[in-house]
């Protein structure tokens, strides 16, 4: 067996086993998606599961089984446990502002949880982590296997600050887990959640995600989609990592640029899939 391949087989047998079905037979390794991330002068990876065919494709797979600081992609546990524990009654519940002003006015108000997790509002998601309290925190991540599991300090930030990180394989298993509503929540807390994710939904597809943008230990900004896209009851959960040393680089528009183009570049966005 080549070096290289032996790499390959190696790492596969390394992932995180959200899929007890994942090795070398049902994984694409697609290179021709890198252009999109080249154009945007980027580094990153994109993995998707076609669920029906029980088949992944992978663009960098070194990269996917790495972990990064979720950033605000942890809004998503935050919020289930919020709501599974009673911290948070559902998503109409309003958390109040803290009457900080912050450069982005849309968080500069009181909030539902709806409104809170579509503006990924951070004092407010702060709040929540808060109220949740760290041992109840700690219980639930460990519960989830959540990445490395470390919350360092400091309740309401260290998903923010690189105590805990999670890999792009981590995250397609975790949002996987929730579409199916596979995770330890109650159903209703799951439903909600799957709801709250929702970008677009027409006739031809459906498209869920939630976003993150944080910064790596040394300083690179970070960029995460994790979500699925659905078309003709068919779902492919998918997850999006990109990483720039640029400090100016626009990495809300380029991951949604890197996301759009390699979605279509997949099939999608025509109800064909």
């Amino acid at each position: 067996m080549k070096r290289n391949q032996l790499i390959a087989v190696l790492l596969l047998s390394g992932m995180i086993l959200f899929f007890h079905s994942c090795s070398v037979n049902n994984v694409k390794q697609d290179d021709s998606l890198k252009k999109f991330f080249d154009e945007q002068k980027t580094e990153g990876c994109f993995a998707m599961f076609d669920n029906s065919r029980g088949e992944f494709t992978i663009y960098n797979l070194r990269r996917d089984t790495l972990r990064y600081t979720p950033a605000s992609t942890f809004k998503i546990v935050n919020a289930l446990i919020a709501i599974q524990t009673g911290r948070i009654l559902d998503e109409k519940t309003i958390i109040p502002w803290d009457g900080v002003t912050r450069e982005r006015k849309e968080w500069n108000q009181d909030l539902t949880l709806e409104q809170a997790f579509r503006y990924s509002s951070v004092p407010h998601f702060r709040e929540i982590a808060r109220r949740i309290g760290k041992d109840t925190m700690k219980i639930w991540i460990d519960s989830l296997k959540y990445g490395n599991m470390n919350m360092g300090n400091t309740v309401d930030s260290f998903w923010l600050d690189n105590s805990i990180k999670i890999s792009p394989d981590e995250q397609l298993g975790l949002v996987k887990k929730l579409y199916f509503r596979q995770l330890p929540f109650r159903d209703s807390v799951q439903a909600k959640l799957k709801k709250m994710m929702i970008q677009e939904n027409n006739t031809q597809y459906q498209l869920a995600y939630k976003t993150g943008w944080g910064f790596t230990e040394n300083g690179n900004a970070l960029g995460w989609i994790v979500g699925w896209i659905e078309e003709n009851r068919h779902v492919y959960p998918f997850v999006l990592n990109i990483e720039s040393a640029d400090h100016n680089a626009d990495i809300p528009a380029i991951r949604k640029i890197i996301m759009e183009n390699i979605l279509k570049k997949l099939g999608f966005f025509e109800g064909k899939m």
